[in-house]
């Protein structure tokens, strides 16, 4: 059975740090591109960063740029999502999903094939 898996999430005060972890069973996770995803109330998914399945090269929103890492541990078959300094506006559901397209860019929400269940982040005092 193909499944994602994402934890880590969790309540935390503006400036703070979380790291999600999107684990994989059914497949293995090396030979797909990554991606997150968040979606906060009201709002529509958006496109967070990726990672590559070839290159690990990687992609990220400018919104992100700079305070969120994406990593890969294919031993672990586990990506992670490092957040750092943390805003109330990251405040989301955080999605992993995978897919066969490269990360060269944005690979949009439609072209993923597997999603997890999704982990709630909260930045707020």
């Amino acid at each position: 059975q193909v499944q994602l898996v994402e934890s880590g999430g969790g309540l935390v005060p503006p400036g703070g740090s979380l790291r999600l972890s999107c684990a994989a069973s059914g497949f293995s996770l090396d030979v797909y591109t990554i991606g997150w995803f968040r979606q906060a109330p009201g709002k529509e998914r958006e496109g967070v960063s990726c990672i590559d399945s070839s290159d690990s090269s990687t992609y990220y929103a400018d919104s992100v740029k700079g305070r969120f890492t994406i990593s890969r541990d294919n031993a672990k078959n586990t990506v992670y999502l490092q957040m750092n300094s943390l805003k109330p506006e990251d405040t989301a559901v955080y999605y992993c999903a995978a897919t066969g397209y490269s990360c060269s860019g944005y690979v949009p929400s439609t072209g993923y094939d597997y999603w997890g269940q999704g982990t709630q982040v909260t930045v707020s005092s």
